[in-house]
C-alpha cells in the first residue's frame, strides 16, 4: 500500500488507512524507531513495563543481594536508632 508524506507545519505526516489500523491494533500513543531507513512503528509500552518480571527473576538467580551489605554504616544512629516504618 503506497500513501504520500504530508506537511504537518515544519513537520512531516502519514495518513494510515483504517484497514492497517485495524489489522496492526494500532490505537493511542506508538513508539516510532529507526530501523536502517524505514520507520518501525508500535504500541507505546507502560512505563515501567515488565519490571515485575525481571525483579522475579532477579531473586531467583541471587542478582538482587546488597552490594555494600558487609559494610559498617555512617553512625551509630545509624545501628541503633533507625527504624522502618
Amino acid at each position: 500500500m503506497r500513501t504520500r508524506l504530508v506537511r504537518i507545519g515544519n513537520s512531516r505526516g502519514i495518513r494510515i488507512p483504517k484497514l492497517l489500523l485495524e489489522e496492526s491494533g494500532l490505537d493511542g500513543e506508538v513508539e516510532i524507531v529507526v530501523k536502517g531507513n524505514a520507520l518501525l512503528v508500535s504500541p507505546a509500552r507502560a512505563p515501567r513495563a515488565g519490571w515485575g518480571e525481571s525483579f522475579d527473576a532477579m531473586a531467583t538467580r541471587g542478582d538482587d543481594a546488597l552490594l555494600d551489605a558487609d559494610t559498617a554504616s555512617g553512625s551509630r544512629w545509624d545501628e541503633e536508632e533507625w527504624e522502618w516504618r
